[in-house]
């Protein structure tokens, strides 16, 4: 239960990191959940709700619990896999944004994972970085 909490609220504050938080990336959202072995669609749709009500708080100062959680109760592959559906998330709305990026860089390092776990992950999306965009 801690292990889905701590992914809830990382895909919460990477949703909201560009401080936008779009129906597409809460379709990304409840369909990562739904991954999670036992998660019902009630259950999916009260986290959604949750992440709707507290996304500043979500978003901002329980980042780093999240991710010490995550360390504690995961394999790397485990967070590795958590780190590509972060990335994956990031991109759903067609763009990563600088704020992104710089968020999804934090929490890699937070999750005990390396640049080039990093680098790995968005290597399908690169053409989505904002920052490699013609401004």
């Amino acid at each position: 239960v801690m292990a889905v909490v701590a992914l809830a609220g990382l895909l919460g504050a990477v949703a909201y990191a560009d401080r936008d938080y779009s129906e597409s990336e809460e379709a990304h959202v409840r369909s990562e959940l739904g991954r999670v072995h036992g998660m019902t669609e009630t259950a999916a749709d009260a986290v959604c709700t949750a992440l709707r009500r507290h996304i500043i708080q979500i978003s901002t100062v329980e980042v780093p619990r999240y991710c010490r959680l995550l360390r504690e109760l995961g394999d790397r592959e485990l967070r590795s896999e958590v780190l590509q559906v972060l990335v994956d998330l990031a991109a759903a709305d067609g763009v990563i944004t600088t704020a992104e990026t710089n968020l999804l860089r934090q929490v890699t390092t937070a999750l005990g994972l390396s640049q080039q776990d990093y680098n790995d992950a968005q290597a399908k999306h690169r053409e989505r970085l904002a920052a490699l965009k013609p401004s």
